[in-house]
């Protein structure tokens, strides 16, 4: 009986692996999106979305741990642009393999409730060899854009935007990731971290029905197989702060939203900056286009700015500008 059941669990096992491999093959080898260059006459939102995306996966290109260099210009780039909009970003310096690296850091202090804070986050590093447009150079122009548009507020609770470095190989997953580092620090000194916003590739979408791959085979009964939504994605102790997010995007922005919120152990949920939050026992999601379920091009050379639609990058910065002020409690009648 009991080899019976070991034989019927190995069996599950070697199913669910080969529609795992099925699902994610299958979008890597579909074609790839083309998106028009914005015109200049549109929002100026997209235009700057656009600026920022083409200086970093076109101008800087590849910015890896193997290109100290490229990675330095990144950093650069995010802080010469947050100077521009008048914030004094500061650094949180770590060691990797006898070289420095950088968080980038901005903080909106908190009046009635200053000692508890919201995180919005994401990496501006890539995978050696690649671009980067869509992973991770689409999140960083939209939090920088978010940095733009809540310059002014006055919120409640502290609010701090962090530019994370070292999220990719050879990094990831490790206690090296810049996000492992600011979260193990911030336990440490007792931070009070209310929530935690992960943007992790956000730039890619099409209306190709059957063009959205899954994790496992139930979830294609229960979601689109359009990719034309964005996907909040937290633990099952982030389930709360997951419907926070989607109410507040949905009221405010016209991107369909869809929501998960599991177990690590489904493969790819874990896969960003938000699990080194989860590992301090912090509640945390991931905002994604859901990376390698949809885009063919990722982690490769084809990971190139003209795949990713600004319009929608637009809608769901509206719609990030609102949840970011629900969650650290800015008055309704500020202006946003």
């Amino acid at each position: 009986m009991k080899i019976k059941m070991i034989g019927y669990i190995l069996l599950i096992i070697i199913l669910l692996a080969a529609f795992l491999l099925y699902s994610v093959l299958k979008v890597r080898f579909a074609p790839s999106v083309s998106v028009p260059k914005p015109d200049s006459n549109r929002a100026s939102d997209i235009n700057r979305l656009y600026e920022h995306v083409e200086y970093l996966s076109v101008s800087v290109g590849s910015r890896s741990v193997f290109e100290y260099e490229k990675i330095e210009a990144a950093k650069h780039y995010i802080v010469s642009t947050l100077e521009h909009m008048g914030y004094t970003p500061s650094f949180q310096p770590f060691e990797y393999h006898q070289k420095t690296y950088s968080n980038i850091i901005v903080t909106l202090k908190g009046d009635t409730m200053s000692d508890e804070t919201v995180i919005i986050g994401a990496h501006y590093d890539t995978v050696y060899g690649t671009p980067g447009a869509d992973d991770n150079a689409s999140a960083v122009a939209v939090l920088l854009e978010l940095c733009r548009a809540l310059k002014d507020i006055s919120p409640a609770r502290t609010v701090k935007f962090i530019f994370f470095t070292l999220e990719e190989p050879p990094a990831f997953r490790s206690e090296s990731m810049g996000s492992y580092v600011y979260a193990k620090r911030a336990k440490e000194r007792g931070e009070k971290i209310q929530a935690m916003i992960c943007l992790e590739m956000v730039g890619y979408y099409n209306d190709r029905k059957g063009g959205q791959g899954f994790p496992l085979p139930f979830m294609s009964v229960m979601y689109p197989s359009t990719p034309n939504f964005i996907a909040i994605v937290g633990n099952v102790k982030s389930r709360s702060l997951t419907k926070k997010v989607e109410a507040s995007i949905r009221k405010s922005s016209s991107i369909p939203v869809e929501t998960l919120s599991t177990v690590s152990s489904v493969p790819g949920v874990d896969f960003s900056d938000h699990r080194s939050f989860w590992k301090m026992g912090y509640e945390a999601v991931m905002i994604t286009d859901t990376a390698f379920y949809r885009n063919p091009n990722y982690h490769s050379k084809r990971d190139t700015i003209d795949t990713l639609d600004f319009s929608t990058m637009s809608s769901l910065l509206a719609g990030l500008v609102h949840a970011v002020g629900d969650l650290v409690k800015v008055p309704k009648n500020d202006s946003m």
